[in-house]
Formats: C-alpha cells, structure tokens, sequence
C-alpha cells in the first residue's frame, strides 16, 4: 500500500457521515491519479434506475431491468473515426483503435437508407488534443479511410426543440441526419426528449451551425445547448460483440459539473465490465473530471472492508489477524474518506489506497472479522482517527517513520515482527550455481543432488532429472527465459543457498548501470551520474532500512527515504544489501584491506602462487559463501520484507496470532499510543 503521508485525521476534514465510503474506480487526476476508460459497460442483478440528484433526491430518469446491460460515457472533446454501413469494415477498424491510446466506440444509427455504423474515439481534454487526435486516427485507419480524414468533434450543441415522446425525437432525428450526421436523440428530463445536432468544436462553430440549420429548417425552433444542464444522449452501443452488432443502450452525460446516480432496488450487487466483470455493492456516479470518465462506487463502510480485508490478506488465516486487518483497514478508510484527496472520493480501488474488488472474495471468514469488529477504529492521545497504514511483510522489523517520511512520529516507531518469516516457511531453498560455462544462476533443491567438493570445499551438483531450469533469479518466472538447462551427469558448483524469494526474503536484478539510470530518471533532485560505477548504502535508520544511497560517491537525493524502492527499479523494501558482481574486496596482512574489480588487474595469492583477477574469479568469503565476479559490473539487491514497513505488517500479524494473541495486542504492538474504540 501506498503512503498518504499523515497520521492524524485534520479537524477540518468532513466525518459527517462515516457510515459510507465512496471509491474512484476511474478518474483522471493527472499525475495524483489516472485510470481511464472511454465508457463504463455496468450489468444488474435486480432492477435499478438511473438519475440526478437534486436537493439531495434522486430523480429517476432511467429504469433498468434486471439483468440489464448498459454503457455509459461522458460528453466532451472526441474524434469522429469513421462512418460505414459495411460492418466488417467498422469490426475491423474498431479492432485496430484497440491496441491504441485513442480507443473506441462504435454506435449503430438508423437512416433512412439503412443501418449505419459511427466510430469515435476519446474524450480528449481540449479541442487541440482531439485535433492531434484526428491525426494519429487517420493515420492509423488509412486503409479503411481511403483518403479520407478522421475529424475533431466538440461538446457544443444546437436543440431542435423538446418532444413528449422518444418516437417523436427519433422521427426528427432520422430526418436531419440526412444532412447533419451528428443529429442525436437526447433526454432532457424524464419523459422528456429532445434532438440536437452538433459536436461544434467553438462557441463560433455553434453559431455558424444554428444559423445554418434555422435556414434549412425554419419550422423548428433552433437554440444553443445549454452545457450546464444535465441532459443524457441516447446511443446503440455496437462495440462489445464486433462478431456481429448486437447493440446495447448506452447514455452518453452531458452537462458541466452533472453527476449521474445508479441505484438498485436493494442490496443487489451490479457487475462493471471494464474492472475484470466484477460486481460491487452500492451506488456508482458517473461524472466528468479534467474532460474523462469519472466513475465512483458509493457503499457501506463495513460492506467495503468485506472486500477489502479479503482483497488484502488469506481469507484462510486465523481470526485475530483478521480482525486486526479489519480495524486497519476501518482506520485508513475513515481517516482517507475526511480528507477526500481524490476530489470525487476519499479513496480509490487500487493499491494507492486498498486492494477493493468487489463482492468476488467475499467469504465467511472475513464477513466474520469484519462484524466482530464493527465499528473499531485506531484512535491517537489526541482523540483522532489514526490512519492505520500497513505494510504486507515488514522483513522481521517494521520501518520507524523517519525511514520512510524523513520525520518522526511516535506512532510508527521501529518494533520487531518476528512472525514475518512465516511467508516463506512453506517454500523451496534454490542452490545459486556455477556453470562449467561460466554462467551462474539459480536452482531448485528438488530433483537435485550433491556430489563430492571441489579443493577449495564449495559443494559440487547435479540433476536428478532432465531439463532442469537455471533461473535468472530464486523464483520461478514464467515469462522469463531461464539461463540454461542441466541434464543427468551436468555438474555445477554450489556458491550458495538461498531461500526462494518472497515477500520476507528476496533477490533482484542483476541491474546494469543503464537499467539503474534509466530508472533513477526523474527520481532525484540532482541527476544521477552516468555510468554508475559504483552504488553504496551510506545511511541506514533504525531498523535497517536505506536512507541515503550514493552513486560514484554522490548522493541519490530522492523526496522520501521510501523513495529508493521506486527509483532503484521498483525494489520490494528499502531493507537491503547492494551487491556488486564486478567488484570484490581481499583482506590482506594486518587488516588492509584492497578492493578490485573484473579488469583491475588486481595480483591476489592463491594456493597455487601469485595470480591476477579477471572475469570468471571465483570469491569465496568467511562465512563460507561463494560468488563469481563478471566482466561487467552489475549490482544485485538482496533484502528483506515487502512494501514500506510502517504500522501493521500483514504477515508479521499472522504469526502473532498463531501465537496466541488476540487483535487488540496485536494492533497495539504495531502502532504505538494508541488506543481502539467503536465508532
């Protein structure tokens, strides 16, 4: 979990209701936040109607059966891709809008002469990014333009007028888009209808296209769209099956600063496509914020933390480190909802705020912990809500504030967290080897055996069975290549053994020095040096963590001490170890000690007389440990833990209810001074 980067809930933080939590699913806050999609596909359960609130009633301006399947987007700078009654044609442009950033949605439209088929993209936020838009669509759809040019639309309307009925509008619709393409059918209220005709780019543009239409069709009664008033567009919605166009409704939301409420007619959970077909219980709201979809899941609090404490920890773990993640989980929901950083909603479904998915991991267990403990916040000496901020696996030693801020705070001080281990109690050791290739790597103990010593004692291996994978590092990645295969009779030399990484203990890289630019890029205050040739831990806090880390003897000055996990290539923790493959230190008479690297040259004495140190060197330290220096310098990280470390560690908590602990101590082993009380 991400940090917020405070402790106390602010006076001037809204707590009026804390009964409910509203969570961004999509939004576009720029660099805060940005998750964004050009309509949302939402199906009931049970009926739910659709409307806006006004003096905080909801009028229903929609019903929706149940399990009906609907889209909604919002109004606003677009690109009109491509017009055709030919369905393969559209099927295949809209495929290939797909794999782009401007992506698609294709309606269906009856005309006079026939069905035909509309693709945009967007919304943009601006008029001149919908321009470059229109460029990158016509470029990427060339063949099926055929000369011709995608072109920018706007959110600017002119009304024919109102009707009783939808029959009516369409009828009107069917007549002017004869001549006017963008002729749509909106509502305007419930039972209400109106046509418009549009998608001007400019006030100006608006004006020209009002004149122009009074002129062609002086018996209806032209105005100006009035952009604050909250109006629905109606479309049929083609792009979900592109095998074949089964269109379902969708409501486009016009309307600066509207908000529209989908409400079922009870606790029925409603699916939402774009988030993985999961359901949510609740209330969504569909808005516009910075010129994008913004979509927010409004529900109980209690019902939220049903998904979150099953979203962020085994639902198979014992009842008190449940109920210690709920508490947590209530804290940080609370503390998060008064501040509302997310303009919209106090939190979002991500990991930024907490892992929320819904109704899909919604078990007994869970349901349990969370009522055992309804209500139970984190509270300060103030009488404040705490955050109640928690990390998966704090390594053995929970982070002290300063470690991860830059300040101090008496709440997240340093404790150990000896249950953290357990992560890793159940898994396979890997045996880091040499090669007689000379490539290193890593192998599982199983279907391995050891077979005699070499003269300097390190173990000898071979397989058991054939194909034997040489991992890059000691865990299995499937979506990378092993370095090699061993096969029956292949021997190799044990340098060390390890334990499989996971969230306690865990290896990453090697990094070459350009990976580690690259990724330092933007990170640091001061640019990082190029190359890196030498990478140092030169401050630790109290626990251990990484506070300052120097390339080539200069400072990698980042804007918080967690930073470091960010900007060294998304390490697990800042508890770690630098390890250099290039780079090796011999420990002379009288304690001097010399340092060299793959290509010094550097003369060592060895059993068989004087040598030099090259590529291939083999270094094998006091505790018996091996490893080979390379041609090139690249730097291993070998640490400890998962994630910040402040506060409750996830892991930490299991082990401490194995033990025997309830989950009040162990709530208050992890934050100091602070006391539980029910809301």
């Amino acid at each position: 979990m991400l940090l917020a980067g405070g402790v106390y809930l602010p006076a001037a933080a809204d707590q009026s209701d804390t009964t409910r939590v509203r969570v961004a699913m999509y939004l576009d806050l720029g660099s805060t936040y940005k998750s964004t999609t050009p309509a949302v596909t939402l199906k009931t359960t049970a009926p739910a109607e659709a409307g806006f609130a006004f003096n905080s009633v909801l009028e229903p301006w929609l019903q929706l059966g149940a399990g009906e399947t609907a889209r909604f987007s919002v109004s606003g700078y677009k690109v009109k891709a491509l017009e055709s009654a030919d369905w393969a044609a559209v099927a295949a442009a809209v495929k290939k809008l797909q794999g782009t950033s401007d992506k698609p949605v294709a309606y269906a439209v009856d005309l006079a002469g026939g069905a035909a088929y509309r693709v945009y993209t967007g919304p943009y936020v601006s008029a001149a990014e919908a321009q470059k838009a229109a460029d990158r669509v016509s470029q990427t759809l060339s063949a099926s333009l055929k000369g011709g040019k995608a072109e920018a639309r706007g959110p600017l309307y002119v009304s024919a007028g109102s009707f009783a009925s939808q029959a009516e509008a369409v009828n009107l619709r069917q007549t002017l888009s004869a001549q006017h393409a963008e002729a749509v059918v909106v509502m305007t209220g419930p039972q209400q209808y109106a046509v418009w005709v549009g998608g001007a780019l400019s006030a100006s543009e608006q004006s020209a296209l009002q004149t122009e239409l009074s002129g062609l069709y002086p018996g209806l009664s032209w105005a100006p769209v009035n952009e604050n008033v909250p109006a629905l567009l109606l479309h049929r919605d083609v792009t979900l099956n592109l095998d074949a166009p089964a269109g379902v409704d969708h409501y486009e939301l016009s309307g600066e600063g509207t908000k529209l409420t989908i409400r079922d007619d009870g606790n029925s959970p409603i699916q939402v496509v774009e988030r993985f077909a999961r359901s949510y219980r609740g209330d969504f709201e569909i808005s516009k914020m910075n010129g994008q979809l913004a979509l927010v899941n409004e529900l109980p609090l209690e019902q939220y933390l049903y998904s979150v404490v099953a979203g962020e920890v085994p639902s198979s773990w014992p009842q008190e480190a449940l109920k210690a993640q709920a508490v947590a989980a209530r804290s940080y929901a609370l503390y998060n909802a008064g501040l509302n950083k997310f303009k919209v909603a106090g939190l979002v479904d991500t990991t930024l705020s907490q892992v929320y998915n819904g109704t899909e991991k919604e078990v007994p267990s869970i349901v349990q912990a969370v009522d055992a403990t309804a209500g139970e916040v984190l509270v300060a000496a103030n009488g404040q809500i705490v955050e109640g901020i928690f990390a998966s696996n704090s390594g053995g030693v929970t982070a002290d504030s300063s470690e991860v801020w830059g300040n101090v705070n008496p709440i997240y001080s340093s404790v150990t967290s000896d249950g953290d281990e357990s992560a890793q109690a159940s898994l396979k050791s890997w045996y880091h080897v040499l090669l007689s290739s000379g490539v290193t790597g890593y192998v599982r103990e199983d279907n391995t055996a050891l077979n005699g010593t070499t003269p300097a004692g390190l173990q000898k291996l071979t397989v058991t069975t054939s194909n034997v994978l040489v991992r890059k590092l000691p865990l299995i990645q499937s979506e990378v290549d092993p370095v090699a295969k061993l096969n029956p009779g292949d021997l190799a030399i044990v340098l060390d053994k390890v334990p499989e990484s996971s969230s306690y203990a865990w290896i990453r890289g090697p990094f070459s020095s350009d990976d580690l630019v690259k990724s330092l890029k933007g990170k640091t205050s001061t640019e990082a040096p190029s190359p890196i040739l030498n990478l140092e831990v030169t401050k630790r806090g109290p626990s251990g963590r990484v506070t300052q880390v120097k390339a080539n003897g200069q400072p990698l000055d980042v804007k918080y001490p967690d930073s470091y996990r960010s900007a060294l290539n998304s390490l697990p923790s800042t508890l770690f170890d630098i390890v250099q493959t290039g780079r090796y230190t011999v420990q002379g008479a009288g304690g001097n000690t010399g340092t060299g690297t793959a290509t010094s040259a550097t003369t060592i004495q060895s059993a068989s007389g004087k040598t030099t140190a090259n590529s291939g060197l083999v270094v094998l330290s006091g505790d018996k440990t091996a490893r080979v220096i390379g041609s090139t310098n690249q730097f291993v990280f070998v640490g400890r833990g998962n994630g910040h470390g402040l506060g409750l560690s996830q892991w930490g908590a299991k082990g401490l209810a194995d033990g025997g602990y309830d989950y009040r101590q162990i709530l208050q082993h992890y934050y100091q001074n602070v006391t539980i009380v029910k809301e």
